[in-house]
């Protein structure tokens, strides 16, 4: 019996994978394309999810900076406008990583491949059932069986289906065309995003090849969901835009989307758990979806990994909805935000021009771009560094990214701290213990895979109950 199915080969469902794999699991990839299709979808890594690779060993360590509390900036839109900045700190690299989805995608199978994951191309889910001490997997190809299964298998799920998870929506305001295609002037056709009478153009001008063209639009009513989209219609949107005619020809790809978002009641129900676009969809404003998928499967591979190991007690697999779902709930409040500030007509510059001012400050740019680039999430409320993401520190010879990269959890001590490091010698088969000589804000701090941080204080005690509660009795 396999650990985990892993429903949908996606970039989601591959970088769990790729998880699994690196820490031993069992895991097989069911997906129901013959090879990974070359669309203009989603195509950047926010700081988070940057940073997160970087601890989970993705990305090689950036350059050290000469002063550690320089912040790297890149200007980002919000709505269409260019009115935010979106920021970093320098020792954790490049605030933002600009890769095709599908080379994303491409990168996580090798990953997971290279690590003994079984990927099944080409393979139709039809039936998911939860047998209490299993999961059996219907495919058209025939059943499999694991202890558990992730749906990764997009907005149309079938294992969110076959689980019975319900979810709560909100309809779409906009209707989206997204296309590849040649611009017979592409010299007349403005860059970047434009506003107009009907709507919005986002297009990447390619003079010598295919342009990438995006319109949004607010007609009622909207066009049926999963209707054909042809070249005409996408010319037209965008002739509508900007006000005068777009002729283009030779289309590669044409699809459609909206801002129609739904958010999974629960991520887990008993053995099937979801992640990515099965849990949550929303407005493709930000690009944000990408990266809250690729972050639920940094949050879940590891905690999936100690439960089926039995390193760590099953009720951990709980913290993964507990912990996600705020996530999604703050990014789609935000992209229903940024299509309301988008609908066309004269009432609403008030409203673009008060969300602009707000924006110039340092405290509104800060509080917006650390939700779009995901670097607000944290996962426990309050004062100190109880659920923090710990920055990239230098501790010695090595990093914690670096620290981080074997996927096992490391408690950091330091001076005067090393009686801890008796105290948690009963988990030494499943949590590093690094003693340094730097200030991190507490004497002992113990960090998850994922950076982010499950306790810090100083009390021998409370060490033994924070790694008892995460990592199980020793």
């Amino acid at each position: 019996m396999r650990g985990v199915i892993v429903a949908g080969g996606g970039p989601v469902g591959m970088l769990l994978a790729a998880e699994l794999g690196r820490l031993g699991v069992p895991t097989t990839v069911v997906e129901k394309l013959a090879e990974t299709h070359d669309e203009p979808r989603a195509g950047t890594l926010h700081a988070r999810t940057a940073q997160s690779l970087l601890r989970r060993g993705y990305l090689p360590p950036p350059p050290r900076p000469g002063d550690p509390h320089a912040v790297v900036e890149v200007p980002f839109h919000f709505g269409g406008r260019p009115v935010l900045t979106v920021e970093s700190p320098a020792i954790e690299g490049a605030p933002m990583i600009n890769q095709a989805q599908s080379d994303i995608e491409r990168f996580f199978e090798a990953q997971a491949r290279a690590r003994g994951v079984e990927v099944r191309r080409g393979h139709r889910i039809t039936d998911v059932r939860d047998h209490g001490d299993r999961v059996t997997v219907t495919t058209d190809h025939g059943e499999l069986t694991a202890e558990y299964v992730v749906g990764c298998d997009g907005a149309r799920s079938t294992v969110r289906e076959a689980a019975g998870i319900t979810g709560t929506t909100h309809p779409a305001t906009f209707a989206g065309i997204l296309g590849l295609a040649r611009l017979a002037d592409p010299a007349r056709v403005p860059g970047g995003w434009t506003q107009g009478p009907t709507g919005w153009t986002l297009i990447n001008v390619n003079a010598a090849g295919y342009s990438r063209v995006l319109t949004h639009e607010f007609p009622e009513p909207l066009p049926e969901r999963g209707a054909p989209v042809t070249l005409e219609e996408l010319r037209a949107a965008a002739s509508r835009i900007l006000g005068r005619d777009v002729p283009m020809s030779d289309p590669v790809f044409l699809g459609r989307f909206s801002d129609f978002t739904r958010l999974a009641d629960t991520y887990r129900r008993g053995r099937i758990l979801l992640a990515g676009d099965a849990a949550h969809v929303h407005a493709p404003l930000g690009g944000q979806g990408l990266n809250l998928g690729l972050q639920d499967a940094i949050n879940l591979g590891w905690k999936l990994a100690m439960v089926i190991a039995g390193t760590a007690p099953e009720t951990l697999l709980d913290t993964y909805h507990a912990e996600r779902h705020p996530v999604a709930e703050a990014v789609i409040e935000n992209t229903r935000a940024q299509a309301a500030l988008m609908r066309p007509g004269p009432e609403f510059e008030p409203l673009r021009a008060l969300v602009a001012d707000l924006l110039s400050t340092p405290d509104g740019n800060r509080l917006l771009s650390d939700r779009i680039s995901g670097q607000g999430v944290r996962y426990c409320a309050g004062p100190g560094l109880d659920g923090a993401f710990l920055p990239n520190f230098v501790l010695g010879e090595q990093s914690v990214a670096e620290l981080l990269s074997p996927g096992r959890p490391v408690l950091l001590l330091g001076s005067g701290m090393h009686g801890l490091a008796d105290a948690a010698a009963g988990w030494k088969d499943g949590v590093d213990v690094v003693e340094h000589q730097h200030d991190l804000g507490a004497p002992a701090v113990l960090v998850r895979p994922d950076g982010y941080v499950a306790w810090a204080g100083r009390g021998a005690e409370q060490a033994i109950a924070a790694l008892t509660t995460w990592f199980g009795p020793r």
